[in-house]
């Protein structure tokens, strides 16, 4: 059993931008701010906007218009340059007032990780890139983009507390978390949620369960390789800096005996644990927690785990994640 630490989607501004707001935006930046409460502004959602592009010769398409705003990516290619002088037009904004913005640098949270001294509440933590954390990244980033779903939605994790059930069968049952994060850009107001079955399972019949301040959005999955992502909407929306409790789970029961669950993670956070639950009618005779720098690594930092006499349960803890994998797996004979 693999696992991602799942992602946020941003969306764009809330209904309160106004033109005072946009005109602050177009002097202060940087570009992804002004984009996005541009396109507040004009109430013109990402599909129209492309459409309106397509009409003038410009293909651009929704998934890196929705990076642009979000400052996942910056168009610097000529193409894209002339797509953002366009888009100047498609929003009523001045000549040049979006392109001067790219001139100007970076800016805001698009960057990197701590540049030197303490992480301020709201900035990026250092990460690690996703591709390198997950077997079969391909599958899953190609369900991200139909939700489009950035490399870097928004949110890091504060803590984390999660469960997973093992039945009589050997299957992993199901899995619940209770989750913290903290939002280092603006505009956060959902999570992606990531479940990657065992062997054998059938994405089609597992359920996503949304817990308190949460409810399901899109759900996408691919029989193959087992992966269900899902969409988890926030009754808020977000600014950087601060923080968010919510709760969610997937029920399986699918697939073919489960012997390991994996976590991966692309930023560094805070605690994080893991609890793995057994039935009473099948219980593993070791187990051990360990840790990886990437998927395709060697297993280092191995510890066993004593198995609890009444509840049949191991757990790990960890005080300070760090941009990789942290699992725990067991034998059974």
């Amino acid at each position: 059993m693999e696992e991602m630490e799942e992602r946020a989607r941003t969306t764009g501004p809330g209904p309160v931008a106004d033109g005072a707001e946009l005109a602050r935006a177009l002097h202060t930046g940087p570009f992804h701010l002004a984009l996005r409460t541009a396109l507040a502004v004009r109430g013109l959602p990402l599909h129209r906007v492309q459409h309106h592009l397509a009409s003038r010769g410009i293909k651009v398409g929704v998934t890196s218009l929705s990076y642009w705003q979000q400052g996942v990516r910056r168009p610097m290619r000529a193409e894209s340059l002339r797509a953002v002088g366009a888009l100047e037009e498609v929003l009523r904004l001045p000549p040049g007032a979006l392109v001067r913005l790219l001139a100007d640098g970076p800016g805001g949270a698009a960057g990197g990780g701590a540049r030197g001294g303490a992480r301020g509440a709201g900035e990026r933590p250092p990460g690690r890139s996703y591709r390198s954390l997950v077997a079969g990244a391909a599958v899953l980033e190609g369900l991200l983009a139909e939700m489009e779903s950035p490399a870097d939605g928004g949110l890091h994790t504060v803590g984390h507390h999660e469960s997973v059930r093992i039945g009589a069968d050997r299957r992993l049952v199901g899995r619940s978390s209770q989750h913290v994060v903290r939002a280092h850009r603006d505009g956060v107001d959902r999570y992606v949620a990531i479940h990657h079955g065992d062997p054998g399972c059938d994405p089609a019949r597992v359920e996503v369960l949304a817990g308190e301040n949460c409810r399901t959005g899109r759900v996408r999955w691919e029989r193959e390789t087992g992966v269900v992502v899902a969409e988890l909407l926030f009754d808020a929306r977000l600014r950087a800096g601060e923080t968010y409790v919510f709760g969610y789970g997937f029920e399986d029961g699918t697939g073919g005996p489960s012997s390991e669950y994996v976590r991966g993670f692309s930023f560094a956070g805070g605690q994080y644990v893991l609890q793995v639950r057994f039935d009473e009618h099948a219980l593993p005779v070791r187990c051990r927690r360990f840790a990886q720098a990437t998927a395709g690594t060697a297993r280092g930092a191995r510890r066993d785990l004593t198995l609890s006499g009444l509840y049949r349960s191991v757990h790990t803890v960890e005080q300070e994640v760090r941009p990789g994998r942290v699992g725990i797996d067991w034998d059974w004979e």
